[in-house]
């Protein structure tokens, strides 16, 4: 599997606070990864240096382009969609236009619409409320959309952030099921920053596990369910 996504030694900070001591990491093309880890561990942080949000340094490589230096557009018009942690929908647009906003990048309407309709197929209760504004939708409706507004892009990676924050466990079960659909039948690449390690291993083929903003643990999604450590952390048996 060809790797998409390379992270070498990557620090980061926030002013004078470094969040990150040195995280390597992959994500092969057509890859579900997931980062866990307790508040604080740098998991967050992790998506925002691939973003260009943070300050940061080392090496990072996305599609064989090292892209550490870059601006966060200048990362989003390589393929790289990030969908924060708390959404960040425009509560007062609606539902369409939270779409396209997500294709800001692009040009082509006639694409633009097509994709609309395609995005949706994946999401039809926000069809149904596509002219309804963002804010009155509910938080998983809300968080289906950030997704959604991520995909409009047409992105090579999806950087995902606690999708499970504040929702319902039969929520949070739609969004992932809906994740691996978007990566079984569309090859989307996704890496998936979550609390709930139960969910993101189940859904993952990889993962890292953070500790005080180093990987402390790597591998088979599989294997990390046996690992000890990980398990009475983690998984709570």
């Amino acid at each position: 599997m060809a790797e998409l996504l390379t992270l070498t030694d990557v620090e980061a900070r926030y002013g004078q606070v470094k969040a990150l001591h040195g995280v390597s990491l992959t994500v092969g093309e057509g890859e579900i990864v997931a980062v866990l880890g307790a508040n604080g561990a740098g998991k967050t942080t992790t998506l925002r240096a691939i973003s260009g949000l943070v300050k940061r340094s080392g090496e990072i490589v996305f599609a064989g382009k090292r892209i550490s230096r870059r601006s966060p557009e200048a990362v989003a018009r390589l393929g790289v969609a990030h969908v924060p942690e708390g959404r960040g929908t425009l509560s007062e647009l609606s539902v369409r236009e939270n779409l396209r906003l997500g294709a800001y990048t692009r040009r082509g309407r006639k694409a633009i619409g097509e994709d609309e309709r395609r995005v949706l197929a994946h999401f039809p209760q926000l069809a149904d409320r596509r002219d309804q504004e963002a804010g009155t939708l509910s938080g998983g409706e809300q968080q289906m959309l950030a997704l959604a507004r991520a995909l409009m892009l047409r992105p090579r990676l999806v950087l995902l952030d606690e999708p499970s924050l504040g929702l319902a466990p039969i929520v949070v079960d739609e969004v992932f099921r809906i994740v691996r659909e978007l990566n079984e039948r569309e090859g989307l690449t996704v890496l998936v920053v979550e609390q709930n390690a139960n969910i993101a291993l189940s859904a993952s083929s990889r993962a890292y596990v953070l500790e005080v903003g180093k990987v402390a643990f790597e591998g088979p999604s599989g294997d990390l369910r046996k690992h000890e450590s990980v398990r009475r952390s983690y998984l709570g048996y």
